[in-house]
This record gives structure tokens, C-alpha cells and sequence, in this order.
């Protein structure tokens, strides 16, 4: 089984890297499981060190996704589809999908991130096949109807529910973005450019399979004026929630302000701040093991979840951001300097970790949720782990 994944992952970038991808394939492989309900195919877990393993993430699978395309294109066909099947009739994909209780469980009214249709046109490149992408385009039309529905903001926008009631639907539990915000319906970074690519992706694909493309661009085009012209501060070079921009005492600078840059809904000016400013700048974002979720001179820094270190799923998307905007070398420094610190780890603890120490040191001493039973990274944790993927576009950087 994924024989074609760990033959690449043997070839894959620096030898130094390779005991460390290997691993990773085969954890991967030790992850799969057979069908059950609610899925109908072969289903891939978090990982089987997360501490409420087994469970599917709607937002970890795209990461594992991304890490076996192009190798095994077969088994990331299911996964797109395995997401996408309990979708609701009002077009939410549920976050995550808990599979240690008889029968599975799942919140009805938290999502995550969508960011799954990257993963689907990946699969399209791949392949060339339109049949993943005809069967995508209907859900992805019933995704957007949702959050127009109901994570619209006032007066533009989108909001995760983070805002209303610390539900942590961003993905991004404890985030300090939300120590003193408001409450109320107002534009998040993240959300908003995360429905950008939504509506990106309802173009391209409308184009592909001769649909009207035409409503998706001019929508997509708003909110790339809106982030641009309402969500970006000049004095940071970075990009804020509406209630932050402009606002010293509520701007902090976390790594959600990058997805603009990721998604393509920034400037290319604006870019260029973010990446050189922010993203590889060492009294920022552009830590030993890059990139810190919170900038190291930020007083919210702590070695604590995500208020502090490094996860290899958002390294990789800074890294793609980077690549966007053509800023190859940066992107290519941002993905060596995770993978030489994530193969350290490795050959100290024989593991990778649900998240990394930004300065390099220990995982174990880092904080993941103080007031439960437990408090340290999850060990085995493919989720937010795209290393294979990682450096794979580390070695098309050097090509």
C-alpha cells in the first residue's frame, strides 16, 4: 500500500531529510482505514498519535492531500471525496469527524477552514481528469451559499465563529487575535480570504467545465478590493482583522494575516511587505524553525499552541504564498530551515509533532492546552504535517 509515495519519499529532497519522509509514508499507510460509515471508501486518519485518535479533519486531509499527490493519486481521489460526503444539505462540510465513538460524531454547526478545493485542482493538474472536479463544483457552489448564508460580515466579509463564541472554527484554537476583540459579525483575515479562494476556484472550474465564470470572478474581485483596501496596514506591511487594522492595541501579528498572499487576493506591493517584512524577516515570522504563529516581538508571544509555534501545515502555505508571488528563494529558505529543524526532532524523538518549537528546541516543552489532559503536541501527527509535500516543492525551488 502508498508503495509509490515511499519510493518517492526515499528520493525526496536532502539525504538528511529522508529517514524523516519515509517515516511519514509510512505513517500514512498506517493510518488508512477500511470503509465505515459515514465514509463509503478507504479513509485516512489525523494520525494515530493525536490523542482523540481515530478522527477525519476536514482541514488536516487537505495537508495529508497534498502529501501523497502526485504518488497516489487514487487514494487522494477518496480522501476529496471521503470529505466532502457528509456535507449538509445547507452546504456546510463538517470540521472534524470523531471516530472513536459508536456511531461517529460531529458538530452540525462548526466547519473549518475550506480550504479543500486546492487539493481537488491539485488532483485536476495531476490527472487530467474532469470527473473529481464535476463531482467538486456542485459542493463547492453549496460551500459559498453557506457562508453567504451564515458567516456573512458586516457590511463586507466573512467571520469564523471564533468571534461570536470562541468555537475555533478558524482551526486556530486559543488564537490571540481573539483575546479583545469585539463580538459580533465583523471581517476576519482568514475567513474572508478563504471565501476569495472559493469564489477563485468556482471561476476556474466554471471555465474548465463550461459554466458562466463570470459572477465568480466579479465577486472574487471584491473581496480582493476589500482585503486589499480595508484589511491591509501600512504600518505593520502585514494584514489585520477589520477590528485590528489601524488599532495598535488590538493588532497583534499571527500568521493568519499572511493568507491574503497565499490565496492571491493580495497586491503585488502588498506581497512583496508581507513576505520581506514579515514572513523572512528573523524579528518576525522567520524563526529557526519558521514560521512562529505569533511574531517573536509580539508581547502575545508564548511557547504555547498557536500562540507561538511553528506548524508545518502554515509553513508550507507561507511557502506557497512566497512562490505566488515569485519570491522563490524566500520560499525555498522558509521550507529548508522547517524540514532541517522537523529532521532534527525526528532523529532525537523518532516522531513529528503536531506542532514545533520555533526556536528549536524541544517539542515536549512546549504548551498546547494548559486547562486539559493534554498539554504537550501530539506525537504522530500527520494533520498539519506536509513534509513529504514540503519538500517536494523545496526540490522544484532548486530545480
Amino acid at each position: 500500500m502508498l508503495e509509490r509515495l515511499k519510493k518517492e519519499a526515499a528520493q525526496l529532497g536532502k539525504p538528511s531529510w529522508r529517514a524523516m519522509l519515509g517515516y511519514v509514508a509510512q505513517l500514512h499507510e498506517r493510518s488508512i482505514h477500511a470503509p465505515v460509515y459515514p465514509f463509503t471508501l478507504p479513509w485516512e486518519e489525523i494520525g494515530p498519535g493525536y490523542f482523540a485518535s481515530p478522527a477525519f479533519g476536514h482541514w488536516d486531509i487537505v495537508h495529508q492531500i497534498m502529501d501523497v499527490l502526485p504518488s497516489e493519486p487514487e487514494h487522494a481521489a477518496n480522501q476529496i471525496i471521503n470529505n466532502l460526503t457528509n456535507q449538509t444539505g445547507d452546504g456546510m462540510v463538517p470540521g472534524s469527524i470523531w471516530m472513536k465513538s459508536s456511531p461517529p460524531r460531529w458538530s452540525k454547526t462548526v466547519s473549518h477552514p475550506p480550504i479543500w478545493p486546492v487539493a481537488a485542482q491539485e488532483y485536476y493538474e495531476v490527472t487530467g481528469s474532469l470527473d473529481i472536479l464535476s463531482y467538486c463544483f456542485d459542493r463547492l457552489l453549496r460551500q459559498i451559499e453557506w457562508f453567504e448564508n451564515t458567516r456573512k460580515a458586516e457590511p463586507e466579509g466573512y467571520y469564523y465563529l471564533d468571534i461570536l463564541n470562541r468555537s475555533w472554527e478558524s482551526g486556530v484554537d486559543e488564537g490571540v487575535r481573539f483575546d479583545e476583540s469585539p463580538q459580533g459579525p465583523y471581517a476576519c483575515i482568514d475567513a474572508t480570504s478563504h471565501v476569495y479562494w472559493l469564489y477563485d476556484h468556482a471561476c476556474k472550474w466554471a471555465e474548465v467545465l463550461r459554466r458562466d465564470p463570470s459572477p465568480f470572478r466579479r465577486r472574487a474581485q471584491e473581496l480582493a478590493d476589500f482585503i486589499q483596501n480595508e484589511l491591509f496596514d501600512s504600518d505593520t506591511g502585514f494584514f489585520h482583522d477589520v477590528w485590528a487594522v489601524g488599532n495598535p492595541k488590538l493588532r497583534h501579528l499571527t500568521f493568519e494575516g499572511m493568507w491574503p498572499v497565499v490565496v492571491g487576493a493580495a497586491s503585488p506591493q502588498q506581497a512583496e511587505r508581507v513576505i520581506n517584512e514579515n514572513l523572512v524577516n528573523e524579528a518576525r515570522f522567520f524563526t529557526k524553525h519558521p514560521i512562529s504563529s505569533v511574531v517573536i516581538c509580539d508581547p502575545k508571544f508564548e511557547l504555547r499552541c498557536w500562540r507561538g509555534p511553528a506548524w508545518n501545515s502554515m509553513t508550507y502555505w507561507a511557502a506557497w504564498g512566497c512562490v505566488r508571488y515569485g519570491f522563490r528563494a524566500e520560499a525555498r529558505a522558509i521550507l529548508e530551515n522547517a524540514l532541517d529543524d522537523s529532521a532534527r526532532q525526528f532523529a532525537a524523538s523518532g516522531t513529528i509533532w503536531e506542532f514545533y518549537h520555533p526556536h528549536g528546541g524541544d517539542p515536549l516543552t512546549l504548551a498546547r492546552k494548559p486547562q486539559t489532559g493534554y498539554n504537550h503536541p501530539c506525537p504522530d501527527y500527520l494533520g498539519h504535517n506536509p513534509l513529504i509535500a514540503m519538500a517536494r516543492l523545496w526540490q522544484h525551488l532548486c530545480d
